[in-house]
């Protein structure tokens, strides 16, 4: 349904008929880690995000995953790989 509030227009998974179901019954507004992010839209009640209702709530954790201006890099570790050993393997799977 769209909300009616805080962003009125937009699709929203917490509006119901009732009103916001959301924990305070609004979204609340972005914090300081989130300054820089493509998600933050303007709303009736300031800054909010357009992904997630509780960005403090997304930033405990560590990263929030929907944070758009932060990567985290993936290292990957090439593993040593004996030949010998990998043909033998493969040759005892196929029986």
């Amino acid at each position: 349904m769209q909300c009616q509030t805080v962003l009125p227009g937009t699709e929203c998974t917490f509006w119901a008929k009732s009103g916001c179901t959301f924990e305070g019954h609004s979204c609340q507004v972005v914090i300081a880690d989130c300054e820089g992010c493509d998600r933050i839209v303007e709303g009736t009640i300031g800054n909010v995000c357009s992904a997630y209702p509780a960005p403090e709530k997304k930033w405990a954790g560590g990263l929030c995953n929907f944070a758009t201006h932060r990567k985290i890099e993936i290292k990957t570790v090439e593993a040593k790989v004996n030949p010998l050993k990998a043909s033998k393997k493969a040759s005892a799977k196929k029986k």
